[in-house]
Order: structure tokens, then sequence, then C-alpha cells
């Protein structure tokens, strides 16, 4: 088993991935609450881009522009899935607060991620129980990516919320 740590500043358009205190990877979203960001893992380049609701995430490679997978996420279904090299995997958040989630290849977990602190930073734990492919670090940034959609449309909503309560 691996274990990663990733952190991003709540109010920080970055989010930095370490194997101990080697930085190996990162997401940089074009804005605060922008819908395309720029990965990269293990010096591969990615591309990842979002509708504007959520529901359709997607993983290019940066170099050829190739899509490497497509994620339906669905906000009332914990579940997703990918297909990624022909290989169907499956996203599965583990709790309401998105603070547990994880990947499953044929039902066993491949990734599993536990998000740390989130008031003044949101950052976590990444275990990854198999040997690093490139399925692996296309899953490892998207996880990452979805969560963070996932905070920003909560945010969002309690935002609306509290504008139409007060």
């Amino acid at each position: 088993m691996e274990r990663y740590f990733w952190s991003k500043g709540i109010l920080k358009n970055q989010l930095e991935i370490f194997h101990g205190s080697e930085r190996i990877g990162s997401i940089v979203w074009e804005s605060l609450i922008g819908s395309k960001a720029h990965g990269m893992i293990n010096g591969r380049r990615f591309i990842l881009s979002r509708e504007f609701f959520l529901s359709k995430l997607e993983i290019f490679d940066a170099n050829n522009q190739a899509l490497l997978g497509t994620i339906m996420i669905n906000l009332f279904n914990p579940k997703s899935d990918i297909i990624i090299n022909g290989k169907r995997f499956e996203l599965e958040v583990k709790n309401f607060w998105q603070s547990r989630w994880s990947w499953k290849f044929n039902g066993d977990e491949l990734i599993t991620y536990q998000s740390h602190e989130f008031l003044t930073k949101d950052k976590g734990s990444i275990e990854v129980f198999t040997a690093s492919t490139e399925e692996i670090e296309i899953l490892l940034l998207l996880g990452l990516f979805v969560r963070n959609q996932f905070i920003l449309f909560m945010l969002m909503i309690l935002i609306l919320l509290m504008i139409v309560i007060f």
C-alpha cells in the first residue's frame, strides 16, 4: 500500500499531492470556482473539465488532447462509473460530508481518500492498494477533482439558501 497526502487552501485554486515530503502532483483550477483545471502527477499532464451543473466530468491527456474518461455524477447517488482503457471503475462517496470516498475495480478498493480538515485548509490522505498504473494516476487525480466540484456545489447551495432565508 502506498500512502499520499493532499492539501488545498480554502480560498486557493491549487491542490497539491505529496508522497512523503515529495510533491508528486497538483491540480490547478483556472479560477477559484472554475470548471476547468490542469492536473499533473508523476510528470504526466492532464486537463480536467466539468459541465456547469456538475453532472459530467472529463479528463484529457494534455499532450494530445485525447479523452481518457468521462464520469457522470448524480448528487443523489453515491456511486458513479468511469471506463478507462476498457476497464470499468466505480467511484463511491461514503458519507454526506464528502470526507471519505474511494475508487473500486470489480468490487475491490483501489484508492481510498479521507479528508481531515475543512475550516482552514482542505487536506487529507490517499491510500493506494495496487501498483501504480496509467489508470491509477488518472483515478487519483479525478477523485480529487470530483470531490472539489462536490464541495463547490454544496457551498453554492448553502449560499443560495442563506440568500433566500435572509
